[in-house]
């Protein structure tokens, strides 16, 4: 779920902020396909862990849906989003040192988003390694 934060800050960020002036024409039809993209895997991450844990009676998996969400709601809220708004208010024309310095911002907020999809990842493949090897955990 959280492959295109880390996809984003170290692939896509690093080749856009070389167009120079163009990188917001480039940004914004790149953020307008990722953002249904990423918020259906994160209600189907959080749904199938659910499932998954009531399926197994396991509270790991729930533990993986809570790192879904705790952080990465609020940062997406409070930090992406307005930081999004700002960004997709601003005329590809108009873009200048101030845009770059804030789509530059808008990367490293990505950077921060993409720690917890890290340890969810590890946890749900943990639990989904151990529920193999011990059955029913």
């Amino acid at each position: 779920m959280q492959a295109r934060p880390f996809y984003i800050k170290f692939a896509e960020d690093p080749a856009r902020l070389v167009l120079g002036m163009n990188l917001l024409k480039q940004w914004k039809p790149s953020y307008d396909a990722g953002y249904a993209m990423q918020a259906s895997l994160v209600v189907a991450s959080g749904v199938f862990g659910l499932i998954a844990a009531r399926m197994t009676f396991h509270w790991r998996w729930g533990l993986g849906v809570v790192l879904i969400l705790a952080p990465t709601v609020p940062i997406t809220l409070l930090g992406i989003m307005p930081t999004n708004h700002q960004l997709k208010s601003i005329a590809g024309n108009d873009a200048g040192p101030s845009s770059r310095a804030l789509l530059q911002t808008w990367g490293r907020l990505h950077a921060v988003r993409t720690a917890p999809g890290i340890a969810e990842t590890l946890i749900f493949l943990c639990v989904a390694v151990l529920s193999a090897h011990v059955g029913r955990t």
